[in-house]
């Protein structure tokens, strides 16, 4: 029977169809390590990987199991960019501070392929992402987007498409238009993330799960972490808990905020061959973003219905909802796996990457781009660990602000912030 974790409801269709997904020991007394590292989903095992194939004494430790978290129950959808738009950025940061972070997700796009070619994983990818709009307003917004990406940073895989050609490729009349990116697509993510833990291991790195970190700390110039059967005590550390960092560590609580988001998978669509024929992965323009795409196998997983506190109820009544909003033949399909997670979002919507103790980085808030980002980040994690990252830097330059309120307060006025744009988002 697959693992039930304990932190997300529902047990994933990535979970149904991964496959094997070996099991590692939990961490039985106390170690010594080069570089220890808390939190094993895509940032932490791919520095894990990275680490050790430069022969690193690298010890992970993961409270669940590996992928529990955001990286094995996500959309499965790369993107391009960062999360905020490349004018947004140049506006904010300059030109070449906004190009230098286009191109770093270029790099972390391409990153994937070329590990998951290394390792000769099969990760289920789909070429092709539309962006669509659910108001008519955002046109002028759509065209200059793709104009800039063209002309200014040198993407020029987006292509407009008008009302036909939206209705053609998502089969729905739900959107005014959107643009097509064919250079990204969509993965089976708990395939890359098993890829990515096999690859670690095989490269000599410590692997632990259901051994959570009690407690981290910089003492006797070494970062200590605590576990509930002894410490881990190494030269540096990497946190990377991202929307499950609790009370762990307080600067990367203040400014990484947990949501939930729901995914539901139905019955293969064989009798359906009108909804995205291409195959492409979709996102619209809400705030509180909807996102679907079909998988290998034809079902529709559709993702959406976000929450910020942790009071879960029944997910499929509310996913099946926005389904037959925008597919009213669908109405009553039946949902074999629904599932929920938290997404770590900051408040600028960039990641947070800061060293939050001497020797101790932490990394997280990717904000719905951390398929890409997060394997990036754990890559530049290693590679600053061993001589030092440049990209890695850039991040680290971003201002991110604490969400306000303090521990008392911050997830009320999240609630009340996120409950405002659901509204706006109905206008």
């Amino acid at each position: 029977m697959p693992w039930q974790s304990p932190i997300s409801p529902g047990i994933s269709w990535y979970e149904a169809t991964v496959g094997e997904r070996p099991e590692y020991a939990p961490l039985d007394g106390s170690v010594e390590a080069d570089v220890a590292i808390v939190g094993g989903g895509f940032t932490g095992l791919q520095a894990a990987y990275n680490l050790a194939k430069k022969g690193v004494n690298v010890v992970l430790i993961e409270a669940h199991r590996f992928g529990d978290g955001a990286s094995g129950r996500n959309g499965g959808q790369l993107g391009t960019g960062q999360r905020a738009e490349a004018e947004s950025l140049e506006a904010e940061l300059g030109f070449e501070r906004a190009k230098a972070l286009f191109d770093l997700a270029e790099n972390a796009k391409r990153y994937i392929h070329d590990f998951a070619e290394s390792q000769a994983l099969d990760i289920d990818y789909v070429s092709g992402q539309l962006n669509v709009s659910h108001k008519a307003s955002y046109e002028k917004e759509f065209r200059d987007h793709i104009e800039i990406a063209a002309t200014r940073f040198g993407y020029k895989h987006l292509s407009y498409m008008d009302r036909a050609e939206t209705e053609e490729r998502v089969g729905s009349k739900r959107f005014f238009f959107g643009m097509r990116d064919t250079g990204t697509g969509h993965i089976h993510p708990l395939k890359l993330l098993v890829g990515v833990t096999r690859a670690a291991r095989a490269a000599g790195a410590g692997l632990h799960e259901k051994t959570p970190a009690l407690k981290i700390e910089r003492t006797g110039g070494k970062a200590v972490i605590t576990t509930a059967k002894g410490t881990i005590r190494a030269d540096r550390a990497l946190i990377c808990c991202n929307a499950h960092i609790g009370n762990l560590e307080p600067k990367t609580a203040a400014h990484v905020m947990p949501i939930r988001s729901f995914i539901g998978a139905t019955v293969p669509l064989d009798k359906f061959p009108s909804i995205i024929p291409g195959g492409e992965a979709i996102a619209d323009t809400r705030f509180v973003v909807r996102y679907f795409r079909k998988t290998r196998d034809g079902r529709l997983l559709f993702g959406g219905r976000e929450a910020y506190s942790e009071n879960l109820d029944d997910m499929t009544p509310p996913i099946r909802r926005q389904i037959e909003e925008v597919y009213p033949e669908l109405k009553g399909i039946e949902l074999t796996h629904a599932w929920g997670g938290s997404v770590g979002i900051t408040m600028p919507r960039k990641p947070y990457v800061r060293e939050v103790m001497p020797g101790i980085t932490s990394i997280g808030g990717y904000s719905g781009h951390g398929v890409m980002l997060s394997n990036y980040c754990g890559k530049l994690y290693a590679e600053e660990a061993i001589g030092g990252s440049a990209e890695l830097d850039q991040l680290k330059a971003l201002k991110i602000p604490a969400f306000p309120g303090g521990a008392r307060f911050r997830s009320p006025l999240l609630f009340l912030a996120m409950t405002w744009y659901a509204l706006r988002d109905k206008l």
